[in-house]
Formats: structure tokens, sequence, C-alpha cells
């Protein structure tokens, strides 16, 4: 069954650690939507300069709207971790039990949603310790499942393992 898949995403994000699982879920079916300050809204990535058109603004979306989180990489979770908003969507997502899909830097938006407390992680080295402060049991391997809805990775090297782990999730 194809599922709506939430992406929160601004400026100097990993390309790769979007392109990819977007291109990849697309592929089976499940639908991508771009969440950012403002829809039409254009951001860009840090490595390639891969331009995306954000389709829908954080003051326009619900986390009912969705049914996973797709949360890439690169300086964009740190720059939204900073919004509530963001924030606040992503702990929505935990709560309810919905699969939330993170790589390399993503992990910082549930570090800050407060919801690592005793989760089984990964995350790109530079994040480790503040994964460990938040509780979080931190494990270095190419993709982490952690209770059946959260899928972690570390960097753009993870991504075949990243994508194949968000699949079977969203399957489930």
């Amino acid at each position: 069954m194809a599922k709506k898949v939430a992406v929160l995403i601004t400026d100097l994000f990993e390309d790769s650690e979007f392109t990819d699982p977007a291109k990849n879920l697309e592929q089976a079916g499940h639908e991508i939507v771009t969440i950012e300050k403002k829809a039409g809204n254009e951001v860009t990535g840090k490595k390639d300069g891969t331009k995306v058109t954000i389709d829908k603004g954080i003051d326009d979306v619900s986390p009912e709207q969705f049914d996973a989180l797709l949360l890439p990489g690169g300086f964009s979770p740190d720059i939204l971790r900073g919004d509530d908003r963001f924030v606040d969507f992503t702990k929505a997502f935990a709560n309810a039990g919905k699969p939330i899909m993170a790589i390399c830097h993503g992990p910082q938006l549930l570090i800050n949603a407060d919801v690592l407390k005793g989760r089984t992680v990964t995350g790109v080295k530079p994040i480790v310790p503040d994964l460990k402060n938040a509780g979080a049991n931190f494990k270095d391997e190419e993709v982490v499942v952690c209770q059946g809805n959260l899928v972690t990775s570390r960097t753009p090297d993870d991504l075949p393992a990243f994508n194949r782990e968000s699949l079977k999730v969203l399957e489930s």
C-alpha cells in the first residue's frame, strides 16, 4: 500500500541523502512531499547544488496527513531544528509510532524533539555525542532499525542499506 512521506528539508541538505531515498520511495509507489518554511521556495543541496522546489509550507501541513517522515542529512536538519514547528512536527511522528527514516545529520531533529531516550540508532560521527546525551543507544552500523519504525544510517555510503530498510518498514 502506497504511503505519503513527509520530507523536512531546507538549504544545504546532503543532495544524495534526499535524491536517492526519494527516487527509491517513488519507484516503490510512495508519494514524497517536501516541507520547508513556505511552499514554492527553492532549496539547494550543499554538495551538488541540487535544486528542490518545496511542495508545502510547515504551517500548511499536519503530521496526521502523512504516513511516514524522511529526514535527509547535511546542514538542513541543524538549520530546521532551530524552528520549533519542525521539531514539533518530528515529535508528533515519533509519539504516534509512525515510520521515521533519518540519515547522517537527520537525527538532529529527533534529538531536539527529545524522542531518542532508550532508542537504538546510528548517525554520522560528529553527532554521536549528541545522540548519546539524548539517551539513545548508539551503534556504528550502516543501518539500524529500532522497534520496527525508526530507520537510521550514517552517511551517503550507507544509502543502499538505508533505502532497503526504509522500504521494508513502509511495507509493514
